[in-house]
Protein backbone atom coordinates (compact mmCIF):
# COMPACT_ATOMS: atom_id res chain seq x y z
CA UNK A 1 0.00 0.00 0.00
CA UNK A 2 1.21 3.52 -0.86
CA UNK A 3 2.58 5.32 2.21
CA UNK A 4 1.16 8.76 2.92
CA UNK A 5 3.59 11.49 3.97
CA UNK A 6 2.13 14.54 5.70
CA UNK A 7 4.33 17.32 4.29
CA UNK A 8 4.42 20.92 5.50
CA UNK A 9 6.23 23.73 3.70
CA UNK A 10 6.27 27.48 4.17
CA UNK A 11 4.67 30.02 1.87
CA UNK A 12 7.94 31.86 1.28
CA UNK A 13 9.13 31.96 -2.35
CA UNK A 14 12.22 29.79 -1.91
CA UNK A 15 10.04 26.92 -0.61
CA UNK A 16 7.30 27.23 -3.22
CA UNK A 17 10.03 27.40 -5.87
CA UNK A 18 11.83 24.34 -4.50
CA UNK A 19 8.63 22.32 -4.04
CA UNK A 20 6.81 23.38 -7.22
CA UNK A 21 7.83 20.17 -8.97
CA UNK A 22 6.61 18.07 -6.06
CA UNK A 23 3.35 19.97 -5.50
CA UNK A 24 2.41 19.87 -9.18
CA UNK A 25 3.66 16.28 -9.58
CA UNK A 26 6.15 17.26 -12.25
CA UNK A 27 8.51 14.78 -10.59
CA UNK A 28 8.04 11.14 -9.65
CA UNK A 29 6.70 10.73 -6.11
CA UNK A 30 8.57 7.39 -5.96
CA UNK A 31 5.67 5.36 -4.65
CA UNK A 32 4.74 7.82 -1.89
CA UNK A 33 1.55 9.83 -1.44
CA UNK A 34 2.14 13.41 -0.25
CA UNK A 35 -0.52 15.37 1.64
CA UNK A 36 0.77 18.95 1.49
CA UNK A 37 0.03 21.96 3.68
CA UNK A 38 1.48 25.46 3.23
CA UNK A 39 1.77 27.56 6.38
CA UNK A 40 3.72 30.38 7.97
CA UNK A 41 7.05 29.15 9.33
CA UNK A 42 6.06 29.55 12.98
CA UNK A 43 2.83 27.65 12.31
CA UNK A 44 4.95 24.87 10.84
CA UNK A 45 7.16 24.90 13.92
CA UNK A 46 4.12 24.68 16.19
CA UNK A 47 2.65 21.75 14.27
CA UNK A 48 5.96 19.92 14.36
CA UNK A 49 6.01 20.09 18.15
CA UNK A 50 2.61 18.36 18.00
CA UNK A 51 4.04 15.77 15.54
CA UNK A 52 1.39 16.78 12.99
CA UNK A 53 3.83 16.43 10.08
CA UNK A 54 5.99 13.52 8.97
CA UNK A 55 8.24 15.86 7.00
CA UNK A 56 8.26 19.66 7.08
CA UNK A 57 10.19 22.85 6.71
CA UNK A 58 11.33 24.01 10.14
CA UNK A 59 13.33 26.87 11.51
CA UNK A 60 16.69 25.43 12.50
CA UNK A 61 16.03 26.78 16.00
CA UNK A 62 12.95 24.55 16.18
CA UNK A 63 14.87 21.70 14.55
CA UNK A 64 17.43 21.83 17.37
CA UNK A 65 14.64 21.51 19.93
CA UNK A 66 13.11 18.62 17.96
CA UNK A 67 16.37 16.84 17.17
CA UNK A 68 15.52 13.77 19.23
CA UNK A 69 12.44 13.11 17.06
CA UNK A 70 13.42 14.56 13.68
CA UNK A 71 16.49 14.49 11.43
CA UNK A 72 17.54 17.09 8.84
CA UNK A 73 17.31 16.05 5.18
CA UNK A 74 20.26 17.05 2.96
CA UNK A 75 18.10 18.92 0.41
CA UNK A 76 15.72 21.85 0.81
CA UNK A 77 17.53 24.02 3.36
CA UNK A 78 17.77 27.80 3.36
CA UNK A 79 21.23 28.94 4.36
CA UNK A 80 23.89 31.15 2.91
CA UNK A 81 25.76 34.42 3.09
CA UNK A 82 23.75 37.64 2.94
CA UNK A 83 20.47 35.86 3.75
CA UNK A 84 19.97 36.75 7.39
CA UNK A 85 17.14 38.56 9.15
CA UNK A 86 17.31 42.33 9.48
CA UNK A 87 16.72 44.25 12.68
CA UNK A 88 14.69 47.27 11.57
CA UNK A 89 13.48 50.39 13.36
CA UNK A 90 10.61 52.78 12.84
CA UNK A 91 12.93 55.74 13.53
CA UNK A 92 16.39 56.75 12.35
CA UNK A 93 19.48 56.02 14.50
CA UNK A 94 17.53 53.94 17.03
CA UNK A 95 19.17 51.13 19.02
CA UNK A 96 17.65 48.55 21.40
CA UNK A 97 18.65 49.66 24.87
CA UNK A 98 15.59 49.91 27.13
CA UNK A 99 13.18 47.40 28.60
CA UNK A 100 10.19 49.58 27.74
CA UNK A 101 11.02 49.34 24.02
CA UNK A 102 9.13 46.75 21.96
CA UNK A 103 10.67 44.41 19.37
CA UNK A 104 8.47 42.35 17.06
CA UNK A 105 9.81 38.88 16.21
CA UNK A 106 8.43 36.29 13.76
CA UNK A 107 7.93 33.42 16.25
CA UNK A 108 9.50 32.02 19.38
CA UNK A 109 11.19 29.07 17.67
CA UNK A 110 12.36 30.86 14.52
CA UNK A 111 16.07 31.17 13.84
CA UNK A 112 15.55 34.93 13.45
CA UNK A 113 14.38 35.14 17.06
CA UNK A 114 17.25 32.92 18.19
CA UNK A 115 19.72 35.34 16.59
CA UNK A 116 18.04 38.34 18.17
CA UNK A 117 18.20 36.64 21.58
CA UNK A 118 21.88 35.78 21.02
CA UNK A 119 22.90 39.30 20.06
CA UNK A 120 20.44 41.36 22.16
CA UNK A 121 19.74 39.31 25.28
CA UNK A 122 17.15 40.72 27.69
CA UNK A 123 17.19 44.20 26.16
CA UNK A 124 13.65 44.95 24.99
CA UNK A 125 10.18 43.52 25.38
CA UNK A 126 9.51 40.97 22.64
CA UNK A 127 6.19 40.23 20.97
CA UNK A 128 5.82 37.37 18.50
CA UNK A 129 3.65 38.01 15.43
CA UNK A 130 3.25 36.58 11.93
CA UNK A 131 6.21 37.81 9.88
CA UNK A 132 3.97 39.69 7.43
CA UNK A 133 2.68 41.93 10.25
CA UNK A 134 6.10 43.19 11.34
CA UNK A 135 6.85 45.87 8.73
CA UNK A 136 3.29 47.27 8.62
CA UNK A 137 3.26 47.64 12.41
CA UNK A 138 6.65 49.36 12.32
CA UNK A 139 5.38 51.71 9.62
CA UNK A 140 2.46 52.60 11.91
CA UNK A 141 4.88 53.14 14.86
CA UNK A 142 3.21 50.35 16.85
CA UNK A 143 6.64 49.00 17.85
CA UNK A 144 10.19 50.28 18.17
CA UNK A 145 11.99 47.45 16.36
CA UNK A 146 11.21 44.43 14.22
CA UNK A 147 13.15 41.38 13.07
CA UNK A 148 12.36 41.17 9.38
CA UNK A 149 12.54 37.98 7.27
CA UNK A 150 11.53 36.75 3.80
CA UNK A 151 10.65 39.27 1.06
CA UNK A 152 10.89 42.21 3.44
CA UNK A 153 14.65 42.02 3.10
CA UNK A 154 14.20 43.60 -0.33
CA UNK A 155 11.40 46.07 0.42
CA UNK A 156 12.11 47.63 3.83
CA UNK A 157 13.66 50.83 2.44
CA UNK A 158 10.63 51.51 0.24
CA UNK A 159 8.52 51.17 3.40
CA UNK A 160 10.38 54.07 5.03
CA UNK A 161 12.04 51.93 7.71
CA UNK A 162 15.60 52.05 9.03
CA UNK A 163 18.25 49.34 9.34
CA UNK A 164 19.64 48.83 12.84
CA UNK A 165 21.70 45.71 12.08
CA UNK A 166 21.91 42.85 9.62
CA UNK A 167 21.82 39.93 12.07
CA UNK A 168 23.00 37.50 9.41
CA UNK A 169 26.07 39.61 8.63
CA UNK A 170 26.94 39.62 12.33
CA UNK A 171 26.63 35.82 12.42
CA UNK A 172 28.93 35.55 9.39
CA UNK A 173 31.54 37.83 10.96
CA UNK A 174 31.55 35.88 14.23
CA UNK A 175 31.45 32.35 12.79
CA UNK A 176 32.81 32.53 9.23
CA UNK A 177 29.90 30.22 8.33
CA UNK A 178 26.83 30.68 6.16
CA UNK A 179 23.75 31.34 8.26
CA UNK A 180 21.42 28.31 8.54
CA UNK A 181 17.85 29.61 8.63
CA UNK A 182 15.66 26.58 8.10
CA UNK A 183 15.59 23.14 6.58
CA UNK A 184 13.49 20.09 5.84
CA UNK A 185 13.24 17.67 8.74
CA UNK A 186 11.74 14.18 8.77
CA UNK A 187 10.57 11.93 11.56
CA UNK A 188 13.26 9.46 12.55
CA UNK A 189 10.47 6.89 13.03
CA UNK A 190 9.82 6.84 9.26
CA UNK A 191 12.94 4.74 8.87
CA UNK A 192 15.87 5.07 6.50
CA UNK A 193 14.13 3.66 3.41
CA UNK A 194 11.21 6.10 3.50
CA UNK A 195 13.42 9.05 4.46
CA UNK A 196 15.65 8.22 1.49
CA UNK A 197 12.64 8.19 -0.86
CA UNK A 198 11.42 11.54 0.49
CA UNK A 199 14.90 13.05 0.17
CA UNK A 200 15.13 11.90 -3.47
CA UNK A 201 11.74 13.42 -4.34
CA UNK A 202 12.73 16.76 -2.77
CA UNK A 203 16.06 16.75 -4.58
CA UNK A 204 14.29 16.00 -7.89
CA UNK A 205 11.81 18.83 -7.22
CA UNK A 206 14.64 21.26 -6.62
CA UNK A 207 16.36 20.27 -9.86
CA UNK A 208 13.03 20.67 -11.69
CA UNK A 209 12.53 24.19 -10.34
CA UNK A 210 16.08 25.21 -11.24
CA UNK A 211 15.53 23.91 -14.79
CA UNK A 212 12.06 25.53 -15.11
CA UNK A 213 12.08 28.81 -13.12
CA UNK A 214 9.35 30.52 -15.19
CA UNK A 215 6.97 27.62 -14.58
CA UNK A 216 7.68 27.73 -10.84
CA UNK A 217 6.95 31.46 -10.77
CA UNK A 218 3.18 30.91 -10.94
CA UNK A 219 3.30 28.75 -7.81
CA UNK A 220 5.45 31.35 -6.04
CA UNK A 221 3.03 34.16 -6.95
CA UNK A 222 0.09 32.23 -5.56
CA UNK A 223 1.52 32.20 -2.04
CA UNK A 224 3.88 35.20 -1.74
CA UNK A 225 3.26 38.30 0.35
CA UNK A 226 5.19 40.31 -2.25
CA UNK A 227 3.76 39.88 -5.76
CA UNK A 228 6.44 41.68 -7.77
CA UNK A 229 8.13 39.06 -9.97
CA UNK A 230 11.49 40.78 -9.74
CA UNK A 231 11.43 40.61 -5.94
CA UNK A 232 10.34 36.96 -6.04
CA UNK A 233 13.21 35.96 -8.32
CA UNK A 234 15.70 37.97 -6.22
CA UNK A 235 14.44 35.98 -3.24
CA UNK A 236 15.07 32.69 -5.07
CA UNK A 237 18.50 33.80 -6.27
CA UNK A 238 19.47 34.60 -2.69
CA UNK A 239 17.94 31.68 -0.79
CA UNK A 240 18.19 28.79 -3.29
CA UNK A 241 21.84 27.87 -3.74
CA UNK A 242 24.25 24.95 -3.77
CA UNK A 243 23.56 24.23 -0.07
CA UNK A 244 19.83 24.05 -0.81
CA UNK A 245 20.49 21.22 -3.25
CA UNK A 246 22.79 19.52 -0.74
CA UNK A 247 24.06 20.79 2.60
CA UNK A 248 27.53 19.33 2.03
CA UNK A 249 30.37 19.74 4.50
CA UNK A 250 29.98 23.54 4.71
CA UNK A 251 26.29 23.30 5.53
CA UNK A 252 26.86 20.61 8.12
CA UNK A 253 29.54 22.72 9.79
CA UNK A 254 27.12 25.68 9.94
CA UNK A 255 24.47 23.48 11.60
CA UNK A 256 27.02 22.29 14.16
CA UNK A 257 27.93 25.91 14.92
CA UNK A 258 24.30 26.94 15.37
CA UNK A 259 23.66 23.97 17.67
CA UNK A 260 26.68 24.90 19.77
CA UNK A 261 25.73 28.57 20.06
CA UNK A 262 22.06 28.00 20.82
CA UNK A 263 22.87 27.60 24.57
CA UNK A 264 19.67 25.70 25.23
CA UNK A 265 20.93 24.38 28.57
CA UNK A 266 19.79 20.81 28.00
CA UNK A 267 22.51 18.20 28.28
CA UNK A 268 20.16 15.52 26.94
CA UNK A 269 19.35 17.48 23.77
CA UNK A 270 20.63 15.92 20.54
CA UNK A 271 22.43 18.33 18.22
CA UNK A 272 21.29 18.77 14.62
CA UNK A 273 22.01 15.65 12.56
CA UNK A 274 21.79 15.30 8.79
CA UNK A 275 20.34 12.17 7.18
CA UNK A 276 22.61 10.02 5.08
Amino acid sequence: MMQTIRLGISTCPNDTFAFHGLMEQRVDWRGLNFEIELLDIQELNNHLFNEHFDVAKASFHAAILLANQYIVLPSGSALGFGVGPLLLSSTRNAFPSKHDQLTLCPGAQTTATLLYDMFYPDVTRVEHVVFSEIMPRLEQSQADFGVCIHEGRFTWEASGLFLVEDLGARWETETQCPLPLGGIIGKRSLGDDVLSQVQNVIRDSLHYGIANPEEALATMRAHAQEFDDTVLMKHVALYVNEWTVDLGSVGRKALDELSRRAHLGNDKQTGLQVFG
